[in-house]
């Protein structure tokens, strides 16, 4: 059969016309306790590595494919077994990892930076209650933004990974290669970050350029990132961070050279600092007050896109119920309409009444109106635009400024608000990561012939999976490195204990902030990629340069490879390797982080005389060239595509 024959066949058809590639009278095993398991271990596994990655990086990366490719891989490839909805199964279980966890890691580690960190009860419950509502919210807009909106709303990364488990389902998976990836990444980190045979973040001060320096985290992950971010993000980061670092830090080093008191917020004077205290206690203000404007810049062009989308989907939730003959089919049954409501109920009632989440009956209100709002919005956006465009800070940021506002004029104000605030726009902030992904999925299991309730529950499941050990993950993480640290910048979690501070207490640096806004104004004129271009500013110079080589191999590789479809199957295969260098570097970053926590100490003290930083260089560009060499030499067989 050839690869036209077994493509989806999904374009210029209705969604009630649709025929699924798995016929809605057929019967096959699909919620088995294989599939559960596998997926709720993936959940748990994508949701730390992802934690990490986010709060090192800035960014979480979408879990759908890899999850896919893994999970054909072991019921395929180990077992022998499996079919393709059990695969839908455990894809929709894993990924769900992965939102719940970004969601978490933009918000939850402001309560570090503010010195009441949440208990490990606390954070599992926001991780429960966030994940469920962006669930249970997004269910009955399923018929019609999936459904009777086929034809309308293309879901990106749905429809590429249903593509992929009918790919894999005749045959072919890329399984091999995430898991050579994962092997890759993890083996790196460990020879790296456990028995320090190299250095993790080489660096050079600029001669004759007094607080400035350029340097390189020489880690797989983001090397990973930049490839499948694309070289225009990436050099768009890189350029935020030249600025900082190259530009802002050495003026501030120059101009504060003669001053022997400190400015605020610094307790050292300017003549003191070395290039990371300029980034710690100035840097870090003006890049917050560049993600902010540019989340709001974010919020504010898509505002047509989330009006439209809210009152089209409101318009579909009204009009698009009525009982039709094709409901009674197995691939249009949805959870019932009862056990929706008695969960919304519940989460409801556990958001006033449990006092560890500092909101009671008002914020509970607030969540509940403003998660229905945008998690509305983003399972609709995310149709249009995808997962990754998603602009889930924005209108985090957004919240955050509406209940903020609203708290003070209710006279919630000091500690008790900021608190309250904070915890109203962590549970819509994961909500709406949530539902994002909860369309994604139901829209693969559209396509392949999934029953849609089953795949509900399913999501719930991996809610529930990595909602029990993500409060662990971030007590580890912040035990061993610190939130707010060179090491863990949280750059998301940052800004928003900025902005809810700033409402409620007004106690900030805001001439640097205004400068950061300023800056995001500017590029916001130029054109640039704003949200990209401040992010790259509030970050190390260091990590976004790693990205930026991940960048220039993913650009190579477009001008090296003339043929379109061969250029689209060596992407391929080089996101599913770059996903698997991800992985397995972030997952090794979190056993790392735990054998700090206990106290272990495997390094092995190697040195390589005054060529460290050099040595770390090197490997880093052998690994890269390794990584461009396999997209390059990547074998494309057209007839077993």
């Amino acid at each position: 059969m050839s690869s036209e024959e077994r493509r989806l066949d999904y374009l210029n058809v209705s969604g009630r016309e649709y025929a699924p590639y798995v016929a809605a009278d057929k019967v096959i095993p699909e919620f088995t306790a294989t599939a559960i398991i596998m997926g709720a271990v993936l959940a748990i596994i994508f949701g730390m590595a992802n934690a990490y990655l986010g709060l090192k990086a800035g960014m979480t990366v979408s879990a759908t494919i890899p999850a896919a490719v893994i999970s054909m891989g072991l019921l395929k490839g180990v077992l022998k077994r499996g079919t393709v909805l059990e695969n839908t199964v455990a894809q929709s279980i894993a990924s769900s990892g992965e939102a719940v966890a970004a969601g978490m890691i933009f918000t939850v580690p402001a309560f570090f930076l503010w010195g009441y960190a949440p208990d490990m009860m606390t954070m599992t419950i926001m991780a429960l209650l966030g994940g469920s509502l962006g669930v249970l919210l997004m269910i009955p807009l399923r018929r019609y933004l999936i459904v009777d909106e086929h034809a309308n709303l293309p879901y990106p990364e749905g429809t590429a990974c249903a593509e992929v488990l009918v790919v894999g389902d005749q045959g072919g998976t890329g399984a091999k290669t995430v898991f050579a990836g994962i092997g890759i990444g993890a083996g790196y980190k460990f020879l790296m970050g456990a028995l320090g045979i190299w250095e993790e973040n080489p660096e050079w001060a600029i001669p004759g350029l007094k607080g400035a320096a350029i340097g390189f985290d020489v880690l797989p992950a983001l090397m990973g990132v930049g490839f499948i971010i694309g070289p225009r993000a990436a050099f768009t980061m890189f350029a935020g961070s030249i600025l900082s670092w190259l530009v802002l830090m050495p003026l501030i080093s120059y101009f504060g050279s003669g001053l022997t008191t400190p400015v605020f917020p610094a307790t050292t004077p300017i003549s003191e600092m070395d290039h990371w205290a300029l980034w710690s206690k100035y840097i870090r203000y003006i890049g917050a007050g560049g993600v902010a404007v540019g989340g709001m810049f974010s919020l504010l062009k898509s505002m047509p896109t989330i009006i439209s989308s809210f009152k089209a989907s409101m318009s579909g939730l009204t009009k698009g119920g009525a009982a039709t003959a094709e409901d009674s089919l197995r691939t249009q049954k949805d959870m019932p309409v009862m056990s929706i409501l008695i969960g919304t109920v519940i989460i409801f009632l556990a958001c006033a009444f449990l006092p560890q989440l500092h909101m009671g009956v008002i914020g509970a209100i607030m969540v509940v109106v403003f998660g229905f709002f945008f998690t509305t919005v983003s399972s609709r956006i995310v149709g249009l635009i995808g997962s990754s465009s998603n602009p889930v800070s924005g209108m985090t940021i957004g919240t955050l400024i509406l209940v903020s506002v609203l708290l003070k004029a209710m006279g919630y104000t000091g500690t008790e608000g900021m608190l309250a605030a904070l915890s109203i726009g962590a549970l819509v902030c994961i909500s709406i990561a949530m539902a994002g992904d909860t369309s994604q999925d139901l829209k693969t299991a559209f396509l392949i012939g999934a029953t849609p309730y089953r795949q509900q529950y399913a999501l719930l499941i991996g809610v529930v999976a990595s909602a029990a050990v993500i409060g662990w993950t971030l007590m580890m993480l912040n035990s061993a490195y610190g939130f707010g640290t060179k090491e863990l910048a949280a750059p998301q979690a940052t800004l928003m204990s900025l902005v809810v501070k700033g409402v409620i207490d007004g106690s900030l640096p805001w001439a640097l902030v205004g400068i950061g806004a300023f800056v995001a104004v500017v590029a916001e004129l130029l054109g640039i990629s704003v949200l990209a271009f401040a992010v790259g500013m509030y970050l190390p110079i260091h990590l976004n340069a790693a990205i930026a080589v991940g960048g220039l191999l993913s650009l190579i590789l477009t001008k090296t490879v003339k043929h379109v479809e061969e250029l689209k199957k060596r992407t391929e295969e080089g996101i599913l390797l770059a996903s698997g260098l991800i992985a397995g570097d972030s997952l090794m970053g979190v056993v790392l982080a735990l054998l700090v926590y206990e106290n272990v100490d495997m390094s092995l003290g190697m040195k390589w005389g005054g060529f460290v930083n050099e040595v770390s260089m090197g490997i880093f560009v052998v690994l890269a060239l390794g990584f461009l060499r396999h997209c390059l030499n990547f074998k494309w067989n057209k007839e077993n595509e």
